[in-house]
Parts: C-alpha cells; structure tokens; sequence
C-alpha cells in the first residue's frame, strides 16, 4: 500500500470531492480487490517490485478481461501468461496499447519502459522447440525493466554454437538457459560463466524424457556451482527471478 495513494485519497475527501464511503471504498482496495472470482493483489508491486501477474491457463476469457482491466488501472504494465488470441482480441477493447506475442502465447501491457537492470540478461535455448518458453521468460524479463539478449538454438549436439557466444554469456549479469531432452546446457554455460544461471527445463523430448523430468533432474544434478533450477516450462519464473537478481537496489519510488 502506497503512502501517495494513501494521501490523495484523503486529500480528496478532505476538499470534498468524494464522499465517506467512497474514500472508505478506495481505502479497502488499495491492498487488494475482491471481485467476486479473484482477489486482485494491488499492493504486490510495492512489495515484490512488480504488479500481480495474470495466470491464463484454466481462467475463462471473461475472468482474464476483467483481472487485466482492474490491474491496468492501477498498474503501467500487466503481463497474462499461458493464453491466446482470442482473448488477446477482447483485451484490445479493454486497452489498445496491449501487444500480443504468439511464440509466447502472452499478453503484455508495456507502459513504463524505465531500464532497472544493473545489466543484460541473455537468454539461451538449446533448440527452437524451447522458443515458448525462453520467449516467456525474455518478454517477462524486459517488462520488469531489463535489457535482453536472446540466443537460439545453441544446444550441446553443436557444442560450437554456444561456445560462439562465449564473449556475449560472460558480458551478461544473469544467463536463463532453456532446455529439455536430457537437459545438458545448462551445466555447459554454467562452466563458462561466473555469474548466476537459471536452468528452466521443458517439456520437449521423446518419451523417456517423461514430460520434461528427465531435464529436470539432470539440471538439479548439475555440476557447475551457479546452476539453479526452476519448474518444467516456467520461463516466466525464470525471467521473474533473473529481474531481481539483475536489478539495482535503489529503485524509485513507485508513481
């Protein structure tokens, strides 16, 4: 909860320009706001450094809409992961500014542009099959205020691809690598780099791979000492995390 917005709405009262109840309303949702399905977490970005993330999967196109529009009135960029076109095409007559990105199936709200890295964070994937997901983590990444450096298709069974950008990895402040099969970059670019690697595993593989334990498992065994490892197919985890490793500590005051 914001001491600004606090402020103005007592000042509003104050000078009469709303009534009792009203202020009293306003104060009640400042925190957060209960619209019947969802409980909508306005004081998230004041305490985690970015506004409540929409989770598609498994809401209705009409709950998606209506989360989106009361965040969007509060918040200058609103990510919903895990979604799709359509509902894309209704969230355009909540705001015209949102942008859709099919390789991710996410929907962004990019209002407030401010860089707050300290630096870059490159994102790599083993092979294009990963791109879902890498992008996910890419979009989330530079939304939260980030330079990104995306890197595709650099998987083990070409080992001279990702050693090709051995010069870019080093340069980064934080490396997210994307990769299922049996989950083996990660370690690579963990022992070219002396800054933190977030491993995500995917779901890409044949059979033995198990829906992308077997990734999962082979990067949570890595050997290189800066590996760390998110859940299969969360690249928004990952371009969350990586945000707040990269981001400077004297971050403004929120508007």
């Amino acid at each position: 909860m914001k001491e600004s917005d606090i402020t103005e709405i007592l000042t509003a009262h104050a000078d009469k320009e709303i009534s009792t109840s009203e202020a009293a309303g306003q104060l009640k949702n400042l925190s957060y706001e209960d619209i019947g399905y969802a409980r909508i977490d306005h004081d998230r970005s004041e305490r985690q450094g970015f506004p409540e993330v929409i989770f598609g999967q498994g809401k209705t196109r009409q709950q998606m809409v209506g989360i989106f529009e009361k965040l969007a009135a509060r918040s200058p960029n609103v990510l919903i992961t895990r979604t799709n076109a359509e509902t894309y095409g209704e969230i355009r007559n909540v705001s015209t500014d949102a942008e859709w990105h099919e390789a991710a199936n996410l929907i962004r709200l990019w209002r407030d542009r401010e860089e707050l890295g300290t630096g870059e964070i490159s994102v790599v994937t083993a092979g294009t099959s990963d791109i879902p997901v890498a992008e996910e983590a890419a979009l989330t990444a530079e939304t939260m205020g980030n330079r990104v450096n995306r890197i595709w298709d650099a998987g083990v069974a070409g080992i001279h691809r990702i050693l090709s950008e051995r010069e870019v990895l080093q340069s980064a402040r934080v490396v997210i690598v994307v990769a299922g099969m049996e989950g083996a970059l990660p370690s690579v670019v963990g022992g070219l780099v002396r800054v933190p690697v977030i491993a995500v595993p995917t779901s890409v593989g044949y059979g033995a791979s198990f829906g992308g334990i077997a990734a999962l498992l082979g990067m949570l065994n890595s050997c290189a000492s800066n590996v760390t490892v998110v859940n299969i197919d969360n690249g928004f985890g990952a371009g969350f995390v990586a945000s707040l490793i990269n981001r400077r500590q004297e971050i403004k005051s929120e508007k």
